[in-house]
């Protein structure tokens, strides 16, 4: 796990250059998150009981808030490059929620076709109140996001998140094929890592800097740090399938093999033993697939090769988001960028 020992020492020393050039994310932006998830729930008027708990079940506080934290740090971070202002509007801050209810009615969508039966350490929904429900909470979750969309009224704001619900769709699909070259195999792979998880965090970071600054050198500087975070993200993600316990990870380990996903360590271990091959085509589905195909992977170098990639994409973050002016809120954009790579679930 030389991603653990690298990144520490990298961030005491930038703590011990300058303390002030350290800044924390989750408390720089966490005044701005101050009772997100009773916003959230405003947002959820239902009139049966059942639905509201379904629909409140993951909006319980106990998340780390990750997607809206960096929402409201870049909106800050663009207006103050663009007029010094160092307030978040309330219509950046409705993005944070909505960035927010999409990706928890995804996460609840996934359980139902992944059958997964634990999520951030407890029972999944699907699991309490059967697929079916699960799917119409989901629905529900997107539809009320949609409509404090629409109440932001601004058409290419509606455009810009609106693509990131396509990008789901899209990326569950790809997830479910798989190539059979392996250089398409790869490049299938980061598509639907884009899709199924960058494409939020790009996307709603474009919509608040399109609300707080004109300028499209600006919005592209937005959109291009949380496409490489995003990604970035869900690398160390598929590291921590392999590298951390249940207990620390909230759901079971070697959770994606079992689903029969190839990813980045799996793709990276192919290539050291080409035998996988034929287990990835099959989807890891024979007996004993599973625990081998993990043990092709901790034997290889897979783990590091995909942390090291993961660690391009954070370098590139930090590079697109250092074209902004100073703030403290772009410095805690770029600290981020280390806490993804240390995080240990």
């Amino acid at each position: 796990r030389f991603h653990h020992t690298s990144t520490s020492h990298l961030c005491s020393c930038s703590k011990t250059v300058s303390d002030e050039k350290y800044q924390d994310p989750f408390q720089l932006g966490r005044k701005d998150l101050k009772n997100l998830y009773e916003d959230i729930k405003k947002e959820l008027l239902v009139s049966t009981a059942e639905l509201k708990e379904m629909c409140e079940y993951y909006f319980d506080g106990k998340g780390k808030a990750f997607r809206p934290m960096i929402v409201v740090l870049m909106a800050r971070a663009c207006n103050i490059h663009h007029n010094n202002s160092r307030e978040v509007q309330a219509s950046q801050r409705s993005v944070a929620i909505i960035a927010e209810m999409i990706h928890t009615a995804s996460l609840v969508h996934d359980d139902v076709i992944d059958d997964a039966n634990s999520r951030r350490g407890k029972m999944t929904v699907n699991q309490i109140w059967g697929e079916r429900k699960a799917v119409l909470a989901g629905d529900f979750i997107l539809s009320a996001a949609s409509v404090a969309l629409a109440r932001i009224g601004n058409t290419t704001i509606i455009s810009v998140l609106t693509q990131v619900i396509e990008d789901l769709v899209r990326g569950e699909f790809l997830q479910l094929g798989s190539k059979e070259n392996e250089n398409e195999r790869f490049a299938h792979y980061l598509e639907k890592t884009f899709k199924k998880t960058a494409s939020l965090i790009a996307n709603s970071c474009k919509a608040v800097s399109i609300l707080g600054c004109p300028d499209p050198k600006v919005h592209e500087i937005a959109y291009q740090y949380g496409k490489n975070v995003g990604i970035a993200f869900q690398l160390i993600d598929d590291v921590l399938d392999f590298t951390s316990c249940a207990d620390r990870l909230g759901k079971p380990a070697a959770a994606d093999l079992k689903l029969g996903l190839a990813t980045g360590p799996v793709l990276f271990a192919c290539r050291q033993f080409p035998e996988m091959n034929a287990m990835i085509m099959r989807r890891f589905s024979k007996p004993g697939d599973v625990e081998r195909a993990r043990k092709y992977v901790l034997q290889s170098d897979g783990v590091q090769q995909t942390t090291y990639l993961a660690r391009r994409y954070c370098h590139e973050a930090t590079r697109e988001i250092s074209k902004l002016r100073p703030s403290p809120e772009r410095e805690a954009l770029i600290q981020l960028t280390e806490m993804v790579l240390m995080r240990d679930k």
